[in-house]
């Protein structure tokens, strides 16, 4: 469905409500670009379109979330169903049925297929709060509060999550507020020698109860790391007793072609974090963990030791059910592991200096520019003038992410390219904005 269909960019009622959410959000929530301000009005499959009928193709999925596509069928359909039941119950006191059946699938999608016995399981709204139910499981199991993560990881803003975050730049103007229990080693791109060292060195001490990573980098600029990574934390976790946690909020659901990443390696966490394609559009989180560390949790007592309100919500709860039926299918690992194969093949086709590095795992992928976050940024907003939504990533904001919805085609991956193309060699002489 190319070429897309831009009419004005941006358009009255998307200027319209730009200057109505100027004027009542809070500074440093949205960025809006004050050339390209979009504003979502309908969704389907790859394409986006905006309130003034403009059509995108959305390279991101919606930071990672409609890997099965935007409006995907099933999840659309039990959506639906449950709203005409029950919009919402009393989580951690009368829960939906829904509850039930999701821990139960989510146990039988992890640990269980694992061949790891059963999974316990803490539902939530964001990642974060997976990312949170796992330091306080790891704190119960292991009675150490320190935690090691990596530079440049990404788990969410709440402070607990921020607390282990390796961006500074979120993490440093709230640091007298945060608990300070945190320590972060590089993440690895090459040998593991000197990161085996400074592991070891951390879990001797007996203060750490726990290594926190993600599989690949995301929003830390699509990272990969060496095959051994994942088996040095699960061997050095083990020998000096603390609890591996992996963050898949991102990486999980075959956005990275297998189910979740960590089976790239064959490794098992003992916690794992999971967000974003759980639902495909629901806020709604968990953490799944063995239940021999789960149970580190005390029996209640008739007062739940973590809760929310809208705990195990019904609508979530159900297209979360609907969306783990459809990566059931066998044949979703394989397709998404060649469209990743195509993309990458197609991207490192791209003719430029400015180009450092292209790198990926499935339909998460990067291309690392010799560019500023600034001029990167312009590159993004050129493409989304000519119809094509980018996100940028890494540290530095030098990184250009892509994770599409799963129904990307090979039409869309050479447009793509060719004008990822054109914007390079604009950018070679100075005028990609």
């Amino acid at each position: 469905m190319l070429p897309h269909l831009l009419t004005e960019i941006p358009g009255p009622r998307s200027r319209e409500a730009a200057e109505r959410l100027r004027r009542y959000e809070s500074r440093n929530v949205t960025w809006l670009s004050h050339d390209y301000p979009v504003f979502w009005d309908l969704a389907e499959g790859v394409n986006v379109w905006d309130a003034d009928g403009n059509r995108f193709v959305d390279w991101t999925s919606a930071f990672g979330v409609c890997g099965l596509g935007h409006g995907a069928e099933p999840v659309r359909e039990a959506l639906t169903e449950q709203a005409g039941r029950l919009l919402h119950a009393m989580g951690d006191v009368h829960p939906a049925l829904g509850k039930a059946a999701l821990c139960e699938a989510l146990s039988a999608a992890t640990f269980e297929r694992w061949g790891a016995g059963v999974g316990k399981v803490f539902l939530g709204n964001a990642g974060s709060d997976a990312v949170e139910a796992a330091l306080k499981t790891a704190l119960l199991a292991t009675g150490r509060r320190g935690v090691v993560a990596f530079e440049g990881g990404y788990h969410g803003l709440g402070y607990g999550a921020l607390e282990v975050g390796g961006n500074p730049f979120f993490r440093d103007p709230f640091g007298p507020q945060l608990g300070q229990f945190a320590r972060w080693l590089p993440y690895p791109s090459g040998e593991l020698e000197t990161l085996e060292a400074a592991l070891e060195a951390a879990l001797s001490t007996g203060e750490v109860g726990a290594v926190l990573a993600e599989p690949v980098q995301g929003r830390g600029g699509e990272r990969i790391p060496p095959p051994g990574f994942l088996p040095l934390l699960r061997r050095l976790c083990d020998q000096y007793g603390a609890v591996l946690i992996l963050d898949e909020i991102y990486t999980g659901f075959h956005r990275t072609g297998a189910f979740f990443a960590c089976e790239h390696a064959g490794v098992v966490p003992d916690l794992i974090c999971l967000g974003k394609g759980l639902t495909g559009g629901f806020p709604l989180s968990a953490c799944v963990g063995r239940a021999a560390v789960m149970d580190a949790w005390p029996p209640t007592q008739g007062e739940a030791l973590h809760t929310s309100t809208f705990l195990g919500n019904p609508l979530g709860c159900a297209m979360a059910l609907a969306s783990l039926r459809a990566h059931a299918d066998p044949a979703l690992g394989p397709m998404v592991q060649e469209k990743g194969r195509m993309l990458l093949e197609a991207l490192r086709t791209l003719e430029s200096p400015l180009i450092r590095d292209v790198r990926g795992l499935g339909l998460l992928v990067g291309v690392e520019l010799a560019l500023d976050g600034a001029q990167t940024n312009a590159l993004v907003r050129r493409a989304l003038g000519e119809g094509l939504i980018l996100l940028q990533s890494g540290p530095e904001g030098n990184v250009l992410g892509f994770t599409p919805p799963f129904g990307i085609e090979e039409a869309h991956i050479e447009h793509l390219r060719e004008r990822l193309q054109i914007y390079l060699i604009s950018g070679r002489t100075g005028s990609i904005s």
